[in-house]
Protein backbone atom coordinates (compact mmCIF):
# COMPACT_ATOMS: atom_id res chain seq x y z
CA UNK A 1 0.00 0.00 0.00
CA UNK A 2 2.94 2.29 0.69
CA UNK A 3 4.05 1.87 -2.94
CA UNK A 4 0.60 2.93 -4.15
CA UNK A 5 0.76 6.10 -2.09
CA UNK A 6 4.21 6.91 -3.49
CA UNK A 7 2.98 6.38 -7.06
CA UNK A 8 -0.05 8.59 -6.43
CA UNK A 9 2.20 11.33 -5.03
CA UNK A 10 4.50 11.13 -8.06
CA UNK A 11 1.59 11.30 -10.48
CA UNK A 12 -0.02 14.14 -8.53
CA UNK A 13 3.21 16.13 -8.77
CA UNK A 14 3.38 15.50 -12.52
CA UNK A 15 -0.28 16.47 -12.86
CA UNK A 16 0.26 19.73 -10.96
CA UNK A 17 3.27 20.63 -13.08
CA UNK A 18 1.50 19.92 -16.38
CA UNK A 19 -1.79 21.51 -15.36
CA UNK A 20 0.04 24.66 -14.30
CA UNK A 21 1.92 24.77 -17.60
CA UNK A 22 -1.38 24.54 -19.47
CA UNK A 23 -3.09 27.21 -17.39
CA UNK A 24 -0.21 29.67 -17.23
CA UNK A 25 1.36 29.21 -20.67
CA UNK A 26 -1.44 27.71 -22.74
CA UNK A 27 0.70 24.64 -23.39
CA UNK A 28 -1.64 22.16 -25.12
CA UNK A 29 0.73 19.20 -24.81
CA UNK A 30 0.95 19.77 -21.06
CA UNK A 31 -2.84 19.66 -20.92
CA UNK A 32 -2.81 16.28 -22.62
CA UNK A 33 -0.23 14.99 -20.15
CA UNK A 34 -2.26 16.35 -17.23
CA UNK A 35 -5.41 14.59 -18.44
CA UNK A 36 -3.51 11.31 -18.82
CA UNK A 37 -2.05 11.70 -15.33
CA UNK A 38 -5.53 12.32 -13.91
CA UNK A 39 -6.75 9.03 -15.40
CA UNK A 40 -3.73 7.19 -14.00
CA UNK A 41 -4.34 8.75 -10.58
CA UNK A 42 -7.96 7.62 -10.72
CA UNK A 43 -6.91 4.01 -11.41
CA UNK A 44 -4.39 4.05 -8.58
CA UNK A 45 -6.92 5.54 -6.18
CA UNK A 46 -9.28 2.64 -6.92
CA UNK A 47 -6.44 0.19 -6.21
CA UNK A 48 -5.66 2.06 -3.00
CA UNK A 49 -9.29 1.85 -1.92
CA UNK A 50 -9.29 -1.93 -2.42
CA UNK A 51 -6.00 -2.33 -0.56
CA UNK A 52 -7.19 -0.09 2.24
CA UNK A 53 -10.38 -2.08 2.69
CA UNK A 54 -8.39 -5.31 2.80
CA UNK A 55 -6.03 -3.88 5.40
CA UNK A 56 -8.90 -2.70 7.57
CA UNK A 57 -10.42 -6.19 7.60
CA UNK A 58 -7.30 -7.68 9.15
Amino acid sequence: MKELVEKVNELAAAFNKDASAQIENGNKAAGTRARKASLDIEKLMKEFRKASLEASKK
